[in-house]
């Protein structure tokens, strides 16, 4: 959705919108806009505004009048300058560093926008709108809010003193198109080898680790492969953020809880899986693993709960496990190091790392094996690997996929599985 431009010489079109907008709110009844159906207050608000745009002096033209109808609309039931952006299916991010600039991820490319806020107070008044929907609060005694739209998008709002130039926004869409395995093949975020092996992985129930850093592509990735979990299993997903599109019949679905106003009444990660043990999952999908839940999800993955999926923030499949050995010592139980390790080389089967390249394009670049334990060290192999080989002048990043010739270890338990990969598929371009 393309917004109308201002004619210039029009510098009085923001003062009469926000007149309007004054006007508009002094005649609603805003305590029944919640009760009413949205459509029967929209068509009163555009009668309300019709009226009001009539009375004002400035004369308008028709794009003019429907540009102004459209934009205090959305101030007064969306997030403002913003709607649009929100309505736009191409965006994935929205990112106000400040009032006066906005911008947006399109395509993994991040881009400049025309959007603005009047000021500061603009700005505060649509992220309060934000997160008082939710029953959270932002000011100076807590200027740090997570919080989630009506449609799933994440929304996170930093504001003075920690903010320095002013508050700021950062939206993460919510994909409503949910991407298929196939789009993934067709996107050459994979080659289809790669896709048949992990789709193995998933149903002869191997634990599989997903690697990446922000905006790499780790949920949906997670998403496709939970599309490999057979329909008569009970999955139990844990998250900070519900993203998941699990379409399994047999699924229960857990979020975190941040702490209320007065600080209490906060549910975190860990209790959660730890509750979910407790609900009979054939498997578990957390959707992020970041603290100390790392050792109860290790300690289910080692306890017959195998077949489980997590994402993690790391840059690559041996710095994961590192992040994972760390994230196990925050729980304080003062665990031998060598045995965190061997927790981990027992429970993790695979580590998948996926990468935002410079073109803005998601590639799995490393499918690795945990493959045991030699003395104190985890020992990994790899078995596909994405080679970059240069950038075109267009910025286009040139590089393949090649498996590395290693036949990886876990072969074995999908041929129990009944999964029949053919041999040749781990073979190196160069042994043929």
């Amino acid at each position: 959705m393309s917004t109308i431009p201002v004619p210039s010489g029009r510098t009085d079109f923001n003062m009469v919108k926000t007149a309007i907008h004054r006007k508009l709110i002094q005649k609603l009844n805003l305590d029944r806009l919640n009760e009413v159906r949205r459509e029967d207050v929209r068509r009163e608000v555009t009668a309300i505004l019709e009226s009001l745009i009539v009375g004002e002096s400035t004369p308008m033209n028709l794009q003019e009048r429907e540009r102004l109808s459209a934009e205090v609309l959305d101030e007064v039931f969306g997030l403002g300058p913003l709607e649009p952006l929100l309505k736009d299916p191409t965006v994935s991010d929205i990112l106000v560093n400040t009032y006066k600039r906005v911008f947006v991820e399109r395509r993994g490319m991040l881009e400049a926008t025309s959007v603005q806020f009047r000021d500061d107070v603009h700005l505060m008044a649509i992220i309060d709108r934000i997160v008082s929907a939710i029953g959270r609060r932002v000011d100076e005694s807590s200027p740090m809010v997570d919080a989630r739209l009506a449609d799933g998008s994440r929304v996170n709002a930093i504001i003075p003193p920690l903010a320095v130039d002013g508050p700021c926004l950062s939206i993460r869409r919510f994909a409503h198109e949910r991407l298929m395995a196939d789009d993934l093949v067709a996107n050459q975020t994979m080659t289809p080898q790669m896709l048949q092996l992990l789709a193995g992985c998933v149903k002869a129930r191997l634990n599989v680790l997903i690697s990446g850093g922000t905006g790499a592509g780790k949920t949906t990735f997670l998403n496709v492969l939970s599309s490999y979990i057979s329909n008569r299993e009970r999955i139990v997903s844990i998250e900070d953020a519900a993203e998941l599109q699990l379409h399994q019949e047999h699924v229960v679905r857990l979020e975190t809880r941040p702490p209320n106003i007065e600080g209490k009444g906060a549910v975190h990660m860990r209790e959660l899986l730890i509750n979910s043990l407790r609900m009979r999952p054939d498997r578990i999908i957390v959707g992020e693993v970041r603290g100390e839940e790392a050792l109860d999800m290790l300690q289910a993955m080692n306890t017959g709960h195998d077949g489980s999926l997590t994402t993690i923030h790391a840059n690559s499949p041996r710095d994961a496990l590192t992040r994972l050995e760390t994230m196990v010592a925050m729980a304080s139980l003062n665990i031998p190091d060598h045995a965190i390790r061997r927790q981990i080389a027992s429970a993790i089967d695979v580590v998948i790392q996926v990468s935002r390249l410079s073109d803005g394009k998601r590639r799995v670049i490393n499918v690795a094996e945990v493959s045991g334990m030699e003395g104190e060290v985890v020992t990994m192999q790899d078995i596909f690997v994405y080679r970059k080989k240069g950038i075109r002048e267009s910025g286009e990043v040139m590089g393949d996929f090649m498996p590395t010739g290693v036949r990886p270890k876990f072969a074995e338990k999908l041929t129990v599985a009944g999964i029949h990969l053919p041999a040749s598929m781990f073979d190196h371009p160069t042994m043929h």
